[in-house]
């Protein structure tokens, strides 16, 4: 039975394999650059288990309301979450093993995220894709906001988003 937890430092070794199984090298994060998000993403890095063995995984930084798109720089610079209710949640990363995909664990990961952050009065969650992948997206109840404007590995990105259900007193 899959199980979602918080990522585990040790995780580390797992994520980059299951991460380049899944994209191409000039698409993926380095080894330091998930070591930052472990450390400085804790609450929002979730990871899919099969027993004790990792196979999926979603992050993303929680920003400020004004943030309404994922961008470039939030993949390079070292984003910290923001402490308070409110803001957004974007999803850098969503990634299965593919031994393991097509057993609903993509969409799992999306609801945990998408429930810590309704937790958090979080207003939407944003990420892009590749056009192959909106199909998948819009199952799981986002919207295909059109083209984005990021030049990341020398894709076409599409940004896709996801109103939560607004909370009594939500924070800007």
């Amino acid at each position: 039975m899959i199980k979602i937890t918080a990522v585990d430092p040790q995780d580390l070794p797992a994520i980059l394999r299951i991460e380049r199984l899944g994209i191409n090298e000039a698409e993926a994060g380095t080894a330091a650059q998930y070591q930052a998000r472990i450390n400085q993403l804790a609450d929002t890095f979730l990871a899919a288990r099969d027993a004790d063995q990792l196979v999926g995984f979603i992050v993303g930084p929680v920003v400020d309301a004004r943030f309404k798109y994922i961008e470039d720089w939030m993949y390079e610079a070292n984003v910290q979450n923001r402490a308070q209710p409110g803001g957004n949640q974007m999803i850098q990363t969503i990634a299965v093993d593919p031994d393991y995909r097509g057993q609903g664990i993509g969409s799992s990961l999306l609801q945990a995220i998408e429930k810590r952050s309704i937790q958090n009065q979080r207003h939407h969650v944003a990420l892009t894709c590749l056009l192959d992948r909106v199909p998948f997206y819009e199952k799981n109840g986002y919207v295909n906001q059109g083209i984005a404007a990021s030049a990341h590995a020398g894709e076409v990105w599409y940004n896709m988003t996801k109103l939560l259900p607004s909370q009594p007193h939500s924070l800007g």
